[in-house]
């Protein structure tokens, strides 16, 4: 397991691969019993793991119980990271308001059973708290000792843009990184998240890198139910192998297996893993195995590296549309920027 720092905001050093903790308990119609959970927390730590994601909401408050439990007597070999905003069963309130942030703090590191969290997300855009209120929240966190960094997940790039800025600017504690739904089918991130964040020097946590699944091929199995995968979020995570893109993306994935004598799980997370090595993008990808073996395949792809040519094809096949402005950019940028001089070369930063 390789290490790294977390952004440019933070000294924060984080391993390559984080342990998302989503499948850790029974109260979703998916997921692991404690048991199984710890056998899966052991095995992650001894690979050289260190950096625990979780969320208030997981399971219902399991996820952060079981490893409340599992950390104990080694607390400081971990990076651990809860979100809030979603809330529990028990919590009445939910979004992104200082009311809501302080309870489920509160809440949070009782399950979780230590007295600060590394990192704290805010889990999801309200579209209505002012970010003022939430950055302002975030800062007096930090200063009571409770979290150590901030970040958010699943927020409009000029949002967390706006929250980044204000906090420089009022002194408070910066934003360390955000969290984006990241795959070979998903890459909607290129268009604003990824610019914004590699120009703001904040890390990126890629979550679902398999797509729900969809990237290891298995959902091509006549055996598997296709009512079985949609319980998983309502379907939302699972981006099924919808048309001629998705099919092409699969189909190539496939083939750099067989090219490389591995599984296609390894080349879907080694891509993810080696597209932003040129960058000064600093990537973790968040990788949520529900069994000791769905752990161990994601693990060997740590023993993979892609060529520049497979990567190059990877790159290809699963482009997307950038869109306005970036496309007239693009298609100005010879004809207008680059007049009279025949050096100007602009690239969107991280497509």
């Amino acid at each position: 397991m390789k290490y790294q720092i977390f952004g440019q905001k933070s000294g924060l050093r984080v391993s390559t691969l984080a342990l998302g903790t989503g499948n850790f308990g029974t109260a979703w119609p998916f997921g692991s019993s404690k048991e199984e959970a710890k056998t899966v927390f052991d095995r992650y730590a001894e690979a050289g793991g260190n950096f625990i994601d979780t969320a208030d909401g997981y399971q219902a408050g399991q996820s952060e119980s079981y490893i409340g439990e599992f950390l104990a007597g080694r607390r400081d070999n971990f990076v651990l990271a809860s979100k809030y905003s979603m809330g529990t069963r028990e919590m009445q309130t939910t979004g992104n308001n200082r009311k809501t942030m302080m309870r489920a703090v509160e809440e949070s590191l009782k399950r979780l059973k230590t007295d600060r969290l590394d990192l704290y997300w805010v889990h999801l855009s309200d579209g209505q708290t002012p970010i003022e209120e939430i950055v302002r929240g975030l800062d007096d966190l930090v200063r009571d000792g409770k979290i150590n960094y901030a970040g958010f997940s699943n927020f409009p790039a000029w949002r967390i843009a706006n929250a980044s800025l204000l906090a420089d600017l009022r002194g408070w504690t910066p934003v360390i990184g955000i969290q984006v739904e990241y795959n070979l089918i998903e890459r909607t991130a290129d268009r604003e998240l990824l610019p914004m964040a590699e120009a703001l020097g904040l890390g990126v946590a890629f979550w679902s890198p398999l797509a729900g699944g969809t990237l290891t091929g298995k959902y091509r199995s006549k055996e598997v139910d296709p009512n079985s995968r949609r319980a998983l979020a309502g379907g939302l995570l699972v981006k099924d192998e919808k048309g001629e893109r998705e099919t092409a993306i699969i189909d190539l994935v496939e083939t750099i297996a067989k090219e490389t004598g591995k599984n296609i799980i390894d080349v879907a997370l080694a891509w993810i893993r080696q597209k932003y090595d040129e960058s000064t993008l600093s990537t973790v990808t968040v990788i949520g195995p529900r069994t000791l073996q769905q752990l161990e395949d994601n693990l060997s792809s740590l023993d993979l590296t892609l060529t520049t040519d497979q990567v190059k094809r990877l790159n290809e096949v699963s482009r997307i549309s950038l869109g306005s402005p970036h496309e007239i950019i693009d298609a100005s940028k010879n004809n207008l920027f680059g007049r009279g001089t025949g050096q100007v070369e602009i690239k969107h930063p991280v497509a």
